[in-house]
């Protein structure tokens, strides 16, 4: 057993034994109750897998992988799993906590499905002075992600097009730069199609050149529709592989831009560096909408989305998913034609104030269209909002600002898990269904509890090897604790729930259960959250995972962690069991 030696003052040292966690008494039942003499054949191991993990469609051939991927540990015998082969297979990766496979419905139109979806795919930080490159829309295609969005803009000699946020003093990046990468990593993670949603500022020269380039880098992975009057979209699988256009070009660059938005935009672009930094730094204090109400950064897409009549025919020919407009007012939107699938884009707040009202026909409308819902123009250090206020009515396409941390992202994350993390996740039926007004799901209808979730925390192992020694405390081990709860519709979102704090341990045990009642666990996503306790200062964070409850799992599973931008950790992970009563 190793020893870690951590130095007090000049003279004098703590030294503490590097302890492993011993295996939860109930797991050593369990190994005796499905073993004979002390071995785990591959027949016991199914009938393990099958009547306490619940995996009913389990095979010999799953049991014998497990056997196969533990051959090269000291601890195997050829004969069956001895105890500690076995409890190395319920820490492994062949005893995760969500399928790793695609296994919805994967025929359906595309209105039918949440899509991971980007806002502003481009930024590498902030909204408002950070630069532009492809690297971020790399990254976020890696991760699954299946909605990219590029803001095209005319450079400075007006002869070819850049993507930046207009407007601000983010550095632009050249627009073939952006769909290469597109192009040569977008089924990196997935096989499923990738939308690109432009928001186009250009004058008709420059759309027709963007209608070549986009023709020329994609080639045949670029989705044409037989007919611009879709009354449904196609479905993921029938898309496989292909790359679709998603906009629709605004009325007002075709025109002379008016006065006021020459006038908002040269203000920014006149902004001293200084002056942007004191504006972000008054925001992040005050939270103020002084910007969004000025028009200078929120997207307003209100305004932009206009008649696509004036679109050179070749760029418009480029079009898949068509744009529609708030012009005219939401509820003439919402009720106008249906005979024809469409898009529309509204800002999280327009959407918290739109289901006041229009709540059962926002979630009729996404029956069919799309929904598109983006953060709001005062999110300058890239935040994020509450994703559950959009799936909860029916909204595929919820973007978000990818390139920063906290609750919100994880959360997407944790929904994107689902389904292979192909970066589709089937809407469930209830969101689909069609009839009167009562019929009609509505997340803040009080609703009756479904199922109760019971989660058990036995341990955890792995932070030694993935934080350093002093990563933590500068004189001890960590003090471990678990903050966890459900993200979902507000009558499952209770206050978190806390475990014990284990003091001076790299390998925690804390063997604590706790119960979720759920309304809606087809929405619900587990919070798993890690800290070190510090008495004096901010408790440090550990880790953290975010899983769709619809997915989870029964019996005991192996979790990983993952760090602060959702990157999972090499080693660190926990020991749980999930059960629904």
């Amino acid at each position: 057993m190793s020893k870690q030696a951590f130095q007090i003052c000049f003279f004098f040292k703590r030294i503490f034994k590097l302890r492993v966690a011993e295996p939860p008494e109930e797991i050593k039942q369990l190994f005796d109750q499905f073993s004979e003499n002390g071995t785990m054949s591959v027949d016991n191991l199914l009938k393990f897998m099958i009547d306490y993990q619940k995996e009913e469609t389990a095979k010999k051939e799953d049991a014998q992988e497990i056997f196969n991927s533990l051959k090269h540990l000291n601890i195997f015998q050829r004969k069956g799993l001895h105890f500690d082969a076995f409890f190395r297979y319920l820490y492994g990766d062949h005893n995760l906590p969500i399928p790793n496979k695609v296994h919805h419905d994967m025929d359906s139109p595309l209105a039918h499905y949440f899509l991971y979806t980007g806002h502003n795919s481009y930024l590498t930080g902030n909204q408002l002075s950070s630069d532009s490159s492809s690297k971020p829309i790399i990254k976020a295609l890696r991760r699954g992600v299946r909605v990219i969005e590029l803001d095209l803009w005319p450079n400075s000699e007006k002869n070819d097009v850049e993507v930046c946020h207009g407007g601000t003093l983010t550095a632009p990046v050249d627009l073939n730069k952006c769909l290469h990468a597109i192009r040569d990593h977008a089924f990196d993670a997935s096989e499923y199609p990738v939308v690109i949603t432009f928001e186009d500022h250009l004058p008709p020269n420059l759309q027709d050149k963007v209608a070549k380039m986009v023709t020329k880098t994609f080639g045949t992975m670029l989705y044409r529709p037989e007919s611009e009057n879709l009354e449904e979209f196609p479905s993921p699988n029938s898309l496989k592989r292909k790359i679709l256009i998603s906009t629709k070009p605004p009325k007002e660059y075709l025109q002379t831009q008016d006065s006021k938005g020459k006038g908002n935009s040269q203000m920014l672009k006149t902004s001293s560096k200084k002056e942007v930094a004191q504006t972000e730094r008054l925001y992040s204090r005050t939270g103020s909408d002084t910007i969004d109400e000025q028009g200078q950064v929120d997207e307003g897409e209100l305004i932009e989305e206009e008649d696509e009549e004036n679109a050179v025919p070749e760029y418009r020919n480029l079009i898949a998913i068509h744009a529609t407009k708030l012009k005219d007012g939401l509820a003439k939107v919402l009720g106008s034609d249906q005979s024809k699938a469409k898009r529309l884009s509204m800002s999280e707040q327009q959407l918290e104030n739109a289901i006041n009202i229009h709540g059962f026909e926002i979630v009729r409308f996404t029956q069919r269209n799309l929904l598109r819902i983006y953060p709001k123009g005062t999110r300058i250090l890239s935040t994020n909002y509450n994703p559950h206020v959009g799936w909860g009515h029916g909204a595929q396409m919820v973007a978000f600002n990818m390139q920063g941390t906290g609750k919100y992202l994880w959360i997407m994350q944790g929904m994107f898990r689902a389904n292979g993390g192909c970066g589709y996740v089937k809407k469930p039926e209830f969101l689909l269904k069609n009839g009167l007004q009562s019929d009609v799901f509505d997340p803040n209808e009080p609703s009756h509890v479904q199922t109760h979730l019971k989660v058990k925390i036995y341990q955890g192992e792995g932070w030694h090897l993935d934080f350093g020694r002093t990563a933590f405390d500068q004189c001890s081990p960590p003090d471990f604790f678990i903050k966890l709860g459900i993200a979902g519709v507000p009558a499952d979102t209770y206050k978190r729930e806390k475990s014990g704090v284990v003091v001076d341990q790299w390998a925690p045990v804390w063997n604590e259960e706790f119960t979720f009642p759920l309304t809606v666990p087809e929405l619900a996503v587990l919070r798993l959250e890690v800290f070190d306790y510090d008495q004096a200062k901010k408790n440090d964070f550990a880790g953290q995972t975010c899983l769709p409850v619809s997915e989870l799992k029964r019996g005991i599973r192996a979790v990983p962690l993952h760090d602060e931008k959702g990157d999972q950790y090499r080693h660190t992970r926990l020991l749980m069991r999930f059960q629904f009563d």
